[in-house]
């Protein structure tokens, strides 16, 4: 497998609680070009290990020892409350929304992706959102996407289905031309479509960036 080419090698503390899987990703991970500095198997040790090592990115499972709940995603949580720009990957076996939405609440808003495990087996999707979630992107799985979705209540109320298009693909972490590709449309109407929304969703006036995760948040707590 060649070398991720998105940028420089990156360095990883990776968590998660089967031993199949970590090694997997180690390797998969090592393949790509990138280090893996520490891989644990519990929420204590995820903790420890990146106070010693102060990695470029964490990837976490959710679930882990000792009470196998969501103690990977505390763990993760808690340390960007230390530190607000650490990049967290979280891997999770199913949907779970509140998870998803408490990540997306923590730190600084950015550097944030949720991602269901199946994910990891599409290789280079899985190294893409990687990269993107260490250069200070947000990614959202495409399936939790479609699921909250289905749950949408006020204030996206107010939104036109196009603009609730233009949301789901923003919170899936699509830049404005691959939104207009997908939609097939010109990248000016995906801008005046986010600007609509932005206003419709009364986001504090910032830059635009960071209104664009300010969404992305309403989005998964409507």
């Amino acid at each position: 497998m060649r070398s991720d080419q998105g940028g420089r090698p990156l360095r990883v503390v990776l968590a998660e609680d089967s031993v199949l899987l970590r090694e997997g990703l180690v390797g998969l991970l090592d393949r790509c070009g990138h280090e893996v500095v520490s891989a644990v198997g519990d929420a204590p040790a995820l903790i420890a290990a990146v106070e010693e090592h102060v990695p470029d990115i964490v990837v976490t499972d959710v679930r882990m020892p000792p009470g196998y709940q969501d103690e990977g995603l505390h763990a993760a949580v808690r340390l960007r409350e230390k530190l607000p720009a650490l990049p967290v990957l979280v891997l999770s076996q199913y949907v779970q929304r509140t998870y998803a939405a408490e990540l997306l609440d923590s730190g600084d808003g950015t550097g944030v992706g949720y991602l269901l495990k199946d994910r990891v087996g599409q290789v280079e999707e899985f190294v893409h959102a990687l990269r993107k979630v260490a250069d200070g992107g947000t990614v959202v799985d495409p399936e939790v996407v479609r699921q909250l979705l289905r749950r949408r209540r006020d204030p996206l109320e107010q939104l036109t289905p196009r603009e609730r298009e233009v949301l789901a693909l923003i919170a899936e972490g699509r830049s404005n031309g691959a939104i207009a590709k997908e939609l097939v449309v010109s990248e000016a109407a995906i801008g005046k479509h986010i600007g609509n929304i932005l206003t419709k969703l009364d986001l504090p006036p910032t830059d635009t960036t960071h209104r664009r995760v300010l969404a992305v948040l309403t989005y998964l707590r409507a």
